[in-house]
């Protein structure tokens, strides 16, 4: 068996829009395409003896057993492997249970589909499958206990703490969206000029003054004491002289504590003496040059939770302890209690796991006790001196307890410090009490608190503190998206793209787009190159100055990883036809559109579905969406849309030369076609095409009908608004046009502008893309032949597998085909066909030249164009 790739989809894809995060395989099974399971000798046996587990899997049977029956009627192994790999997962405490097993219609080449939490170890899951089953069918030995090993290892690493997961879960439950931005906990909600940016439970609304004020912790008593709020005595010290003459100053008990940390690191409390005041001090300054000494405080720890400035909860902590039972002794009573399943490491669960330090054998030494002494029965000792949850503490939640001059005391710090999201360290003796001098004390204010101890206490109430961040963050029941309007189709996606977002920008908005030819935030180039994958939607998606994404959605993005963003509020599919059949085991029209559909499912239920009424696959469509449908056509009586109509619905269609809308029987006129320059006059009926779902992507943004005919009006075919997309270049004797055209239905589109062009000879220099089946290289050959009078072959830099004689006979071919006699040039160079063309042209000559790298022939159009006018001055 072999892999031959692996594919990781992060949005919307050919497999689900639902299920966004999946691993896509692609296996050859090689000889046990002929070896189902059942024809693998013990197989069965072998595969659950080295993982019962598998027992659960429903598999298509839907019940418990299902893959088991599977497997002894005889499946391949692909689809066993497919839930190997799921297993692996849950196994490491991934909840994965999605999968798909599919043929690519290569002999023994499947597509294996499961989904993932972490990506790598998704992708290490389903490599490791493949390794377990081949071991399994070939009967050698394989250490199903690494693997899980190393995927715990893995998603221990990637997993968002309890107090993360919180915000992440309320803001999915109000359908904000969450991206991640880095391998550790910075987070995005929402998008573009919407988005609010986090870190942990510290807010991009958080200013980074107040989170360095309350870092010092010696400048936070000092802002305390002077607003009159009650705080223990101490002092700050550098070394062990100063606080050897602090002994003789501040009387015990203490309190040491690095004047910068934070979770509980380098705190000893309740310091007696000398000896230990030395060794916590020491303790101290391994995380910080600067240290505390104060007075501590009697009464017990708790935790006030203030978020944009109003107190939502109020924890009691206890330090880590254990209580005996007369058996076991205190390192087996810590064990016993670190197999609590909601114990884990640092902050992967509610509670963590009491690990045995010297703090932890200095108490116990200070009780007369060793860690293999026995407790008596009843007996409770404590094993650290700080009551934090990351040292393994437990919480108690007393909110509605506390008397209200704390609540306003509280609230009341969040202010003094300008901190939206703040944890106010409190030693009391009674919280139903005003906390006063006596009473007790405030320890310290932090930024970035932790919420599991509010949200899962081990005794008390839980609390939704994640509700009132995302209320703060997004108020008025805000979700944080901007509309987002995806384009996709075999032909016209950059240009619609780039009209809608000409439209926006009439109509006052922040736009970015993203096309073949690149990315751009209010008509400034950001990226150049072929950016219409969802790596370049997110850069648009991510940029705070965007308030209107337009997004152009090829087919190799969504095969490679899916969408960008988890819905849109607008789609559009321009057209459905043959381009790019056979790459990427899409081998069938049917198949394409299924890629293609991939856009419109992911609309919004408030959103618009706009689709093609003239293209059969892409009218289909409107049974997989869930939103409302608009159609256009370029024919008025269209009967798929007059129905569309009579039931209320939207189209938008040419009508008497003009573009209109009707909305169940009320027509609007929109411009005349002529009056619209992108369709050159009414004459390139492709163009026309791309305007009519642009005016409905308008027409249900939002848009005035001034705003979409001044917009309509003011786009021009030229190299900077549709660079590549019938681009207009006059020579002294001759006109050159440029345009993309690459497939079938492009040159058809190309091909009945032509026939209403004027010209004494029409020329023609195309180039074969390699990677295409042949039938597409030889069609190229054929539309140039049927339309064109010359035709000159030139050649990419990079024939993508094939030579450039190769792809020279295939477009003869196709030429052939229609004409034996053809008048044929073949200069591989661009910049020296373009030249030879433009040279040799009579008079009055139209030139068409099919671009690949649009902005790179642009440039030797326009270089030829100087180099002729410089030429013809020097003459005059």
């Amino acid at each position: 068996m072999e892999i031959k790739n692996i594919q990781v989809m992060r949005g919307p894809n050919y497999w689900s829009n639902y299920r966004q995060k999946l691993i896509v395989m692609k296996l050859d099974l090689e000889k046990y395409e002929e070896l189902p399971t059942n024809k693998i000798p013990k197989f069965y046996e072998r595969i659950m003896k080295a993982l019962p587990s598998l027992y659960e899997h429903r598999c298509s049977e839907g019940k418990a057993g299902g893959l088991c029956e599977r497997m002894q009627e005889g499946t391949w192994l692909g689809h066993v492997i497919e839930h190997v790999a799921l297993e692996f997962q849950v196994l490491a405490g991934m909840d994965c249970g999605y999968g798909r097993t599919r043929s690519t219609g290569e002999y023994g080449v499947y597509k294996v589909v499961f989904s993932y939490l972490s990506e790598e170890a998704g992708i290490y899951a389903g490599k490791a499958a493949v390794e377990f089953v081949r071991a399994i069918a070939e009967q050698k030995a394989f250490d199903v206990k690494n693997v899980i090993e190393t995927l715990k290892d893995i998603w221990a690493d990637e997993v968002p703490g309890p107090s993360t997961q919180s915000i992440l879960d309320e803001a999915i439950r109000r359908n904000i969206p969450v991206t991640r931005m880095d391998d550790h906990s910075l987070y995005m909600l929402g998008y573009g000029r919407n988005q609010q940016l986090f870190r942990a439970t510290v807010m991009g609304t958080t200013t980074n003054l107040a989170v360095e004020s309350v870092a010092c912790k010696w400048f936070t008593k000092e802002v305390l004491g002077k607003a009159g709020i009650s705080v223990p005595k101490g002092v700050t010290i550098y070394t062990k002289k100063e606080l050897e003459e602090v002994i003789d100053e501040l009387p015990f008990p203490w309190v040491i504590k690095p004047i910068d940390g934070n979770h509980g690191r380098g705190i000893t409390a309740n310091i007696r003496n000398k000896e230990v005041a030395l060794k916590a001090a020491n303790q101290a300054w391994k995380i910080s040059d600067k240290i505390i000494v104060e007075e501590y405080v009697e009464g017990a720890d708790y935790r006030f939770l203030v978020i944009n400035y109003k107190l939502i909860a109020v924890a009691k902590r206890t330090p880590a302890c254990v209580r005996g039972d007369g058996q076991l002794t205190i390192r087996e009573l810590i064990a016993k209690e670190n197999e609590n399943p909601k114990r884990g490491v640092g902050h992967e669960k509610v509670l963590t796991k009491i690990k045995i330090d010297n703090h932890t054998k200095a108490l116990l030494k200070e009780a007369g006790l060793g860690l293999d002494d026995i407790l008596p029965l009843g007996k409770e000792i404590m094993l650290k001196k700080t009551a934090n949850l990351s040292t393994g503490g437990t919480s108690t939640d007393v909110t509605d307890s506390v008397h209200p001059f704390n609540v306003f005391l509280a609230e009341r710090i969040a202010r003094l410090f300008q901190l939206d999201v703040c944890g106010i360290d409190i030693m009391a003796k009674d919280v139903t009490q005003p906390i006063r001098k006596g009473n007790g004390a405030v320890i310290e204010v932090n930024a970035g608190p932790g919420f599991r101890m509010h949200t899962h206490p081990s005794i008390g109430t839980p609390r939704e503190v994640a509700k009132p961040v995302i209320d703060m963050l997004f108020p008025d029941n805000s979700n944080g998206r901007i509309p987002i309007v995806a384009i996709t189709g075999t032909n016209g996606k950059t240009t619609t793209t780039r009209l809608i977002a000409h439209m926006a920008q009439q109509a006052g908005k922040s736009v970015g787009y993203t096309t073949t030819e690149g990315v751009y935030i209010n008509g400034h180039t950001i990226l150049e190159g072929d950016c219409s994958g969802p790596q370049s939607a997110r850069t648009i998606l991510a940029d705070p100055m965007v308030d209107f994404a337009v997004l152009e959605c090829a087919r190799g993005g969504i095969l490679r990883s899916g969408l960008a963003f988890d819905e849109c509020d607008v789609s559009i599919v321009t057209n459905v036809t043959e381009d790019h059949l056979g790459l990427g085991d899409i081998h069938t029209l049917e198949d394409y559109a299924q890629v293609k559909e991939v856009v419109p499912r992911s609309t919004s239920e408030e959103g618009y579905s706009i689709l093609n009424a003239d293209d059969d696959l892409v009218y289909n469509m409107r049974h997989a969406v869930s939103s409302m449908v608009v159609l256009f056509s370029m024919k008025q009586d269209n009967e798929r849309i007059m129905e569309h109509c009579e039931k209320g619905g939207m189209a938008v269609f040419v009508q008497d030369d003009y573009f209109v809308v009707q909305t169940g029987e009320t027509v609007i006129r929109i411009l005349a076609v002529n009056r619209t320059p992108i369709t050159l006059g009414g004459k390139a009926e492709f163009m026309v095409a791309n305007v009519l779902p642009s005016i409905a992507a308008a027409i249900v943004s939002g848009f005035t009908i001034e705003d979409i005919r001044i917009a309509l009006s003011s786009f021009i075919p030229s190299p900077e608004l549709t660079p590549g997309r019938m681009n207009l270049f006059e020579f002294a004797h001759c006109q050159l046009m440029l345009d993309y055209a690459h497939n079938a239905s492009g040159f058809e589109g190309i091909q009945k502008y032509m026939d209403k062009v004027d010209a004494t000879s029409k020329i023609c220099i195309i180039g074969a893309t390699g990677d295409r089946r042949d039938e597409d290289i030889r069609n190229l050959g054929k539309y140039a032949a049927s339309t064109f009078d010359e035709i000159i072959i030139r050649h990419d830099k990079d024939g993508r597998g094939r030579t450039n004689e190769e792809l020279t006979a295939l477009v003869m071919e196709g030429i052939h085909s229609v004409n034996t006699h053809p008048r044929v040039e073949v200069i591989s160079d661009e910049a020296s066909a373009i030249e030879f063309a433009v040279t040799h042209a009579p008079q009055d000559a139209f030139i068409f030249v099919c671009a690949d790298h649009v902005k790179h022939s642009i440039e030797l159009v326009r270089k030829l164009q100087e180099k002729l006018l410089y030429s013809m001055s020097k003459v005059s």
